[in-house]
């Protein structure tokens, strides 16, 4: 079950949830937390979906069919992730990945402080796999006089893995760090390619829960979800004037 955005590029938010999900042979119920405003540029608005129908609807599908993984991607109210809250809190087993989006590629923010405030007390500590960039990082923990000290702060919260993307630092290579609250730390470096891509955050969270959904341990799934992102973003096109798209079909085109 995805709790995210709707783009109406199709780059990001729920399509890209869809179409990354469909690809690794899942299927998603999607529930969407917010309409936006936006373009492969930027982001111009948003508006909330009522809480109470997004608490209904979820309740509705999980009464009917079993799920096996829930992603929550960008949520722009407080009163959403409350929603949000109250559904997952009563699925204890089922893996939570948590994509905390605050603003679009072209700097619209999406959220306030107070928001990252109730997402940092309600969602982080439920988190199997919380999957921030190093801005975002600073975003949940800006006391943080570094990546390390915030990871640590976010893992004493009972999130249970956090994986910080590394396409923000000015490096030759991508470097992601997988944390555990068992205290490994493991990473995976990948070439850093051309140009920016618009939902690439989304495909990787939605990767995670799909690989997870399918029975993957933890450690394996993230390894596998960023080896599905990077060819996506490899394969990326640029339909508009902005950013890239991933091409998550890519991936069922490889062998053909």
């Amino acid at each position: 079950m995805c709790f995210s955005g709707l783009d109406p590029t199709g780059g990001a938010g729920i399509q890209a949830d869809v179409e990354t999900l469909f690809a690794l042979g899942c299927h998603t119920t999607p529930i969407i937390t917010c309409l936006t405003t936006q373009s492969t540029e930027n982001a111009l608005n948003v508006k909330a979906v009522d809480a109470d129908l997004m608490r209904d609807q979820a309740l509705t599908v999980i009464a009917d069919m079993p799920l096996h993984a829930f992603k929550i991607g960008l949520v722009s109210a407080a009163d959403s992730i409350k929603a949000i809250h109250a559904v997952i809190s009563e699925h204890p087993d089922i893996p939570v990945i948590v994509d905390p989006v605050f603003a679009a590629g072209g700097g619209f923010e999406f959220s306030a402080t107070d928001l990252r405030e109730v997402m940092r007390s309600l969602l982080v500590p439920m988190s199997t796999v919380l999957t921030p960039n190093l801005i975002e990082l600073t975003r949940l923990i800006p006391s943080s006089d570094s990546a390390d000290s915030a990871v640590t702060e976010l893992l004493s919260t009972g999130c249970k893995h956090v994986l910080v993307t590394g396409t923000h630092n000015e490096t030759k290579a991508v470097e992601n760090r997988l944390y555990s609250a068992d205290g490994e730390m493991s990473k995976q470096t990948w070439p850093r390619l051309n140009g920016s891509y618009h939902g690439s955050g989304c495909t990787l969270a939605a990767a995670i829960a799909g690989y997870l959904s399918l029975g993957m341990e933890v450690k394996e799934a993230v390894k596998q979800a960023q080896d599905f992102t990077w060819q996506s973003l490899k394969h990326g096109f640029r339909p508009g004037s902005g950013q890239f798209i991933p091409d998550r079909a890519c991936w069922n085109r490889r062998d053909r």
